[in-house]
């Protein structure tokens, strides 16, 4: 089969187009012939070798038809997505033809979407809704504050947020020229990132707001965990603004009562986070239906990742980058 491999680590002239062997499923495994997968930051830290020595072919997520299901639960042709499931780490990823990965991380789907729009939903959205429900307990009537609103992530954040009951959601970008895209996609506010972001916030909610899910990451934490209110949420959920570490002292840099914590996507399909515990059916029924806003701003041929993971590390994509084969 074609695949893109990591030939070194390094730049994207290190991804090369290659024959390598198809595959073959074993019991709990699932045959995967890949239409369209969507890129994601991951996918560069890991031709960089930014996380260690991890499969040649990248990739965490996929749309496609099953090839191959022993167990039989999936039948040859059926629509699925794949998230995770150690695909682009400890197993060849999506920037291939086929890949194999536990059924534990396989959704069956029913959708009318084209490929690339299909593909730029499931990790995306996955990763969202898990942040909301899961990190943040998101209820009827909150405040919800996502600071990095224009990451693909943050921009399903926001749908999904705005379509509950009541919710307020208050969002960032470093570019006031988003600002009509964020209110577009359902935020009642927007706010231009800045130093100490939290005094401007604690200005309209001098109590703080429910919860906040930072996509920024430690540049931007320790001012996040001063918006949210004593018994809220603060979900890391990202490190757009860049890895070096922080300090970091929980007798000052704590509020009291206030909980953080992190999401990782990697657990997806671990028992600690089932994949059934994201309706993505329903998920796909709202893009096709208009409710959520998931059409993908760039899609590009299997012949060119090296230009998708370009345009992802110059933070120039509007939203979801997606590849078709």
């Amino acid at each position: 089969m074609k695949a893109i491999i990591i030939k070194e680590y390094g730049g994207t002239e290190q991804l090369e187009l290659t024959d390598i062997p198809t595959p073959q499923p074993e019991n709990g495994e699932v045959l995967i012939r890949i239409k369209a997968f969507g890129i994601n930051r991951a996918d560069t830290y890991m031709r960089q070798g930014a996380w260690g020595d991890v499969a040649k072919v990248s990739g965490i997520e996929c749309v496609g038809e099953v090839e191959n299901d022993p167990s039989g639960k999936l039948k040859q042709g059926q629509k699925v997505a794949a998230i995770m499931g150690g695909m682009g780490l400890t197993i060849n990823g999506s920037y291939a033809e086929f890949t194999c990965i536990p059924s534990t991380n396989v959704f069956p789907i029913e959708t009318s979407l084209s490929w690339a729009d299909f593909a730029a939903i499931p990790e995306t959205y996955a990763t969202a809704w898990s942040c909301l429900h899961d990190n943040m307990h998101i209820k009827e009537g909150d405040t919800v504050f996502i600071r990095g609103g224009t990451s693909a992530v943050g921009q399903a954040a926001i749908n999904i947020a705005s379509h509950i009951n009541h919710v307020s959601v208050i969002a960032t970008t470093r570019n006031p020229d988003n600002v009509s895209l964020l209110k577009s996609l359902g935020c009642d506010e927007v706010l231009i990132e800045e130093e100490n972001l939290h005094s401007t916030l604690l200005k309209k909610y001098p109590d703080g707001v429910d919860s906040v899910l930072d996509m920024i990451g430690n540049s931007t934490l320790l001012d996040s965990l001063k918006m949210a209110k004593a018994g809220g949420y603060v979900c890391n959920a990202g490190f757009l603004g860049g890895g070096d570490p922080i300090p970091f002292n929980p007798l000052l840099d704590m509020p009291p009562a206030v909980n953080l914590n992190f999401f990782a996507s990697f657990m997806f399909g671990t028992p600690s986070l089932p994949i059934s515990s994201v309706p993505m059916q329903t998920i796909i029924n709202h893009v096709e239906s208009g409710v959520y806003k998931a059409k993908p701003s760039n899609i590009f041929n299997f012949e060119d990742p090296a230009k998708a993971q370009d345009l992802m590390e110059s933070n120039q994509a509007s939203s979801k980058i997606v590849v078709t084969l």
